[in-house]
């Protein structure tokens, strides 16, 4: 089985969100037991499985993901690689579509970029929970949960506490599992932000940007989720489907541009269609290998 890590939401290697990427054969999956043990050796937030559906009106390919624990119901960042290897490999002649546990999902790409088209998961607030401050070790502004993901969305007083921020991830952890959340966003505005404030034009060139240099954006974020064996994910597509909408409602525009502020760092540009989210960038394939066993 051939593996390969892909580099996700950056244009230069060592940045963005590393993912697992299995392209197989058309047929039966592997026993999920087998892609757990493969998504654990690997070690990533996600390695992501795929397999084409020769015949399907619907899908083109079938994509599953794992994180080293568990099966996750939606990756932005590993579908993102995915669609990466396959343009590699010239498996595309146009818009790729995925059947996963989210429904079919919807990847482009045009020249180095690979616009994702994803469901929203717009956030509704809720009450701080509690213990929440101090699993944080910040105190929140206000609260909300994304649906359907559900993401703990916690946005913050400003973009220093957010890059600042060292939560206790055992405390966390058992804090999203006992109210059901899949993970905790932390954001906030941009600093030098107001309302409406500057970002990069879709399409304008990112490698100083992705490559962690400063650059325009409208918000910043982090994501937790120690619960499913992701301590600190580096660059999270999928909680850009709720960060989407709450940032679009807050600065009055449906194009953004977010920055995830791990160590790695990331830019993801965001555009609110409806009930859809557009999340855009880029990927580079660092290692290619074979699984001998």
């Amino acid at each position: 089985m051939r593996i390969r890590i892909v580099d996700a939401f950056t244009d230069q290697p060592f940045a963005g969100n590393p993912a697992g990427v299995c392209l197989l054969e058309a047929g039966p999956w592997p026993a999920d037991s087998r892609m757990l043990q493969i998504a654990a050796e690997v070690n990533l937030s996600e390695t992501a499985f795929a397999r084409p559906l020769p015949g399907d009106p619907d899908a083109d390919w079938e994509l599953r993901w794992f994180t080293p624990k568990v099966e996750a119901k939606m990756c932005g960042h590993a579908t993102l690689a995915t669609t990466h290897a396959l343009s590699s490999d010239g498996l595309l002649a146009g818009p790729v579509r995925f059947n996963s546990l989210s429904g079919v999902l919807v990847a482009s790409v045009e020249g180095e970029t690979i616009t994702l088209d994803f469901p929203a998961s717009p956030p509704t607030e809720i009450a701080v929970p509690a213990g929440l401050s101090e699993a944080l070790g910040v105190q929140p502004k206000e609260t909300y949960r994304t649906e359907p993901l559900g993401d703990l969305l916690v946005v913050l007083a400003d973009e220093a506490t957010v890059r600042s921020a060292t939560p206790d991830l055992n405390a966390l952890a058992k804090l999203t599992e006992q109210h059901a959340f899949r993970g905790a966003i932390l954001t906030a505005r941009a600093e030098g932000q107001g309302e409406g404030g500057a970002a990069p034009e879709p399409g304008e060139p990112a490698a100083a940007a992705e490559a962690g240099a400063p650059a325009a954006y409208d918000f910043v974020s982090r994501f937790f989720a120690p619960a499913h064996g992701i301590p600190e994910d580096p660059v999270t597509g999928s909680a850009h489907t709720g960060l989407a909408p709450y940032w679009a409602g807050r600065l009055g525009r449906e194009q953004l541009v977010g920055f995830q502020a791990s160590a790695r760092g990331g830019l993801v540009r965001v555009r609110l269609a409806g009930d859809r989210v557009h999340l855009t960038g880029h990927a580079v394939t660092v290692i290619d290998g074979e699984l001998k066993v």
